[in-house]
């Protein structure tokens, strides 16, 4: 068993300074966790009014003040930490989510399916759907609005990962018709860290969740409260992806038959 959750917060744009001092006590109250989530571009707030205005507070992962706050954070408290930054690589940006362990930075995810203005802003990401190998299983991270394709969700499956991290700024209630049905194709845990408050004519919905492999919301924040979420789960009841006795989640699959997909 693990202790996992998210944090519920509201980031203030383009204040990154401002944003890790008021993100500091909130990683402090799941000091007894395994692994903790928080929002997309957490670190910068999300709703630019321009590419010029998120170019300005953007980071490089190897220099970013948040980055380093977070290391600092899981070495004390001895935890996995998946976080949304805006990430600068040379001139392009990309709204990309790290991996933070006790021993440092461990790897990224860059959102693959851009959502609305995020396309004028950030470029598609290139660095694929890693999984990583950690002490209680294997962690792969998608990202908002990735919660609308499927097949994400099943490259993360068939690669192993049992928990996936998804930092979120959500607008409706959509992800939470789709995701515990990812969740349970794919036989996973899904952690969906999601923020609170309005940036100019975006209003962002909470209710930050936790779904099990069977579906079911196993934890729920509030719709409109900055707030720590946490919960036990057993990463093992992942790698059971049997339905029935005589159903496989992978292995009933016929990808021969499904060329016209690609």
């Amino acid at each position: 068993m693990i202790k996992t959750g998210y944090i519920q917060f509201h980031p203030v744009l383009g204040e990154i300074d401002g944003n890790i001092q008021r993100i500091n006590p909130f990683i402090d109250q799941t000091k007894d966790a395994d692994l903790i989530v928080l929002p997309e571009l957490i670190s910068t707030g999300y709703n630019f009014e321009s590419r010029h205005y998120a170019l300005n507070c953007a980071e490089e992962i190897n220099n970013s003040r948040f980055v380093e706050f977070l290391i600092s954070k899981s070495k004390e408290h001895n935890a996995y930490i998946v976080a949304g930054i805006n990430e600068k690589n040379g001139d392009e940006l990309f709204n990309t989510s790290v991996l933070i362990g006790p021993n440092g930075y461990l790897g990224k995810y860059q959102k693959i399916h851009l959502f609305m203005n995020e396309k004028d802003i950030f470029k598609t990401g290139s660095v694929g759907v890693p999984v990583f190998d950690v002490e209680f299983g294997k962690l792969s991270m998608l990202i908002c609005f990735d919660y609308y394709f499927p097949e994400l969700w099943r490259m993360t499956g068939l690669n192993g990962a049992d928990i996936i991290c998804h930092p979120s700024n959500l607008l409706t209630q959509n992800a939470h018709k789709t995701v515990p049905a990812q969740a349970f194709m794919n036989k996973v845990f899904i952690i969906t860290s999601n923020r609170i408050g309005t940036e100019n004519d975006l209003t962002f919905n909470g209710t930050s969740f936790i779904v099990n492999p069977d579906a079911e919301v196993i934890l729920k924040a509030s719709v409109d409260k900055e707030e720590v979420g946490m919960i036990e789960i057993d990463p093992q009841l992942a790698r059971n992806k049997f339905v029935t006795s005589r159903n496989h989640a992978f292995n009933d699959r016929h990808p021969g038959l499904y060329k016209g997909l690609v």
